[in-house]
């Protein structure tokens, strides 16, 4: 394959990227504008009541019950953090977001069974307490997040 057939064959798959990245793109743009529109920072403060307990724990209620691609997630957590809900809420909120779904529990059950499915929920809570304050602290230790 010549130089020439090489550069037009990656020209063509960067615009093929490109057109399987828009609806995704779209997506976390309408995401951003629906969250500054309709969350707004009262919202949060009655949500998020700086008690770091309470809040991590509504934060992993709220990720739990959300659906949707883990990079979404990290848009939110950015929004929440910077609306000042603290590091360990926003971390709490992201692996629940990830690991926790409320949504697809019935396919999870019918794929690996009932108590397989509630004891990983079970662990992936409780252990998202533990990491989510872990996460804070080492950041916090090395000075890479200045809350």
């Amino acid at each position: 394959m010549s130089l020439k057939e090489r550069v037009v064959k990656s020209l063509f798959d960067t615009v093929k990227n490109i057109k399987n990245i828009t609806p995704m793109l779209l997506a976390v743009i309408l995401l951003i504008g629906i969250f500054k529109s309709y969350v707004t920072p009262k919202m949060l403060h009655t949500l998020f009541n700086g008690q770091t307990l309470h809040d991590v724990f509504t934060a992993a209620i709220g990720g739990g019950i959300s659906v949707g691609q883990p990079f979404l997630s990290y848009i939110i957590g950015g929004e929440l953090l910077k609306e000042g809900v603290s590091l360990q809420a926003v971390v709490a909120f992201v692996l629940s977001f990830v690991t926790l779904g409320v949504v697809q529990l019935p396919f999870e059950v019918s794929v690996f069974g009932a108590k397989f499915t509630i004891v990983r929920n079970l662990l992936s809570f409780i252990f998202l307490f533990f990491v989510s304050f872990a996460t804070a602290m080492t950041l916090t230790l090395f000075g890479h997040y200045i809350g």
